[in-house]
């Protein structure tokens, strides 16, 4: 007879999995659609434009202080003591994509256009945005191994194997900038052919968001990998490419295990 109590260990880690998946999944399918055509439903909460501008700011500032709070080393240390490290991940995707969700699902719209492209000229937005994603996934490519969501973690943790390791390899897009996936969102971010005052707001707020965190990351990335990442932040752009500014692939790699310029966006 089988223990329920087996079965449960059994089958936890695969519900965390799932969890992670389809919580990180469904809010950035829901954040591309809101970020191209707006916000999918209509609750109104608030009534002038006014408050709603407000009640959107607090919306994002409330994402901002999870996203990035949770990222951090001592958040991210009492979260794998609590839950385990394999977890950790895989419990930060689920609380991400629960608070990006909220901010869509309650997002309040402005009725305010500031401007719409005319038909001939959006082209040029389509173009943008395919360019973000083709972007985006030579970015993840480049990555190699790229576990948004903890799965790889917590599979490795089931079978016994040790955590999967990413060496060190900035091919591609991270020959250029350190954080090619960030500059992709942010390229997707403002090629909308339309923009109303709140999307005006929400993009000005996840610009600002992207660079201050972009700048606290790599204290951590400084800190856990010492003069690797110095030297690979003297030669290479953070978000901006720059004539002249592109690690060589010929450089030394450091030893197995450190890999900041692939981890730097995969860890996120």
């Amino acid at each position: 007879m089988i223990d329920d109590r087996d079965s449960n260990r059994a089958h936890g880690p695969r519900f965390v999995m799932l969890g992670a998946v389809v919580a990180g999944g469904a809010s950035l399918l829901l954040f591309a659609w809101f970020v191209l055509f707006g916000t999918p439903f209509a609750l109104r909460i608030v009534n002038s434009d006014a408050a709603r501008l407000g009640f959107d700011g607090l919306l994002c500032l409330g994402f901002f202080l999870q996203h990035s709070g949770m990222i951090r080393r001592g958040p991210k240390a009492r979260i794998a003591r609590r839950f385990g490290a394999a977890y950790q991940p895989a419990v930060y995707a689920i609380a991400s994509g629960a608070a990006l969700a909220a901010v869509v699902v309650l997002w309040q719209p402005t009725d305010r256009f500031l401007f719409r492209l005319p038909a001939p000229a959006r082209w040029v937005s389509a173009s943008l945005v395919l360019l973000a994603v083709a972007g985006f996934v030579w970015g993840v490519r480049a990555l190699g191994a790229f576990d948004p969501f903890g799965a790889l973690r917590i599979k490795a943790a089931l079978h016994g194997r040790p955590e999967p390791s990413i060496p060190f390899a900035a091919r591609g897009p991270y020959r250029y900038v350190r954080h090619p996936l960030y500059l992709f969102v942010l390229v997707f971010l403002w090629s909308t052919p339309r923009l109303t005052a709140d999307q005006l707001l929400f993009n000005v707020l996840f610009t600002a968001w992207i660079v201050v965190g972009t700048t606290l990351e790599e204290r951590d990335l400084v800190a856990e990998f010492g003069p690797t990442y110095r030297e690979y932040r003297r030669s290479v752009p953070m978000l901006v490419p720059m004539p002249g500014r592109v690690w060589e692939r010929g450089r030394a790699a450091p030893r197995p295990g450190e890999s900041p310029a692939r981890r730097a966006d995969a860890r996120r």
